[in-house]
């Protein structure tokens, strides 16, 4: 199995997880007189087994992960790498958005209003946005391609 086929796999045994936590919470009391529409204990069981499939493939997805070669590193480095620039770019993105004034109301009604002034180089911050997103990108290319390359350790 390829890695990115575990990584499907680990989404959807998520998924599944989460429906049943949901089906369970909703079947767990029920009137008296009346019948649960499913049986509770049942999903639970269904919930636990797919709790440990779940962690066997997060476990492998790990182990690959980090014996994985890619770049100057490993998948895991790459990984913590992408999670960084994702970070900087909503940082600097953010900052770009507050100094440009976007959300704010910055017309001045008369001239004795006080007159709102950018306080960081917005053009600039774009720029550093764009070439962080272009990084982004590449790294996540990079990845995805690694992921269907490798195939996933025991």
């Amino acid at each position: 199995m390829k890695l990115a086929e575990a990584l499907a796999d680990r989404a959807d045994a998520s998924r599944r997880v989460e429906q049943l936590r949901s089906r369970i919470v909703a079947n767990a009391r029920y009137q008296e007189g009346e019948q649960p529409t499913e049986d509770a204990a049942e999903l639970l069981t269904r919930a636990t087994e797919a709790c440990a499939e779940l962690e066997s493939l997060i476990s492998r997805i790990n182990r690959t992960n980090s014996a994985t070669p890619l770049g100057e590193g490993t998948v895991t480095d790459a990984l913590a790498r992408r999670d960084a620039l994702r970070l900087r770019h909503s940082v600097v993105s953010a900052a770009a958005d507050a100094a440009s004034g976007r959300g704010q109301p910055g017309m001045r009604q008369m001239r004795s209003e006080l007159k709102m002034l950018a306080a960081l180089p917005v053009a600039d911050l774009r720029a550093e946005a764009d070439r962080l997103a272009q990084q982004i990108r590449e790294l996540d290319t990079a990845i995805q391609r690694t992921n269907w390359e490798v195939d996933l350790l025991d």
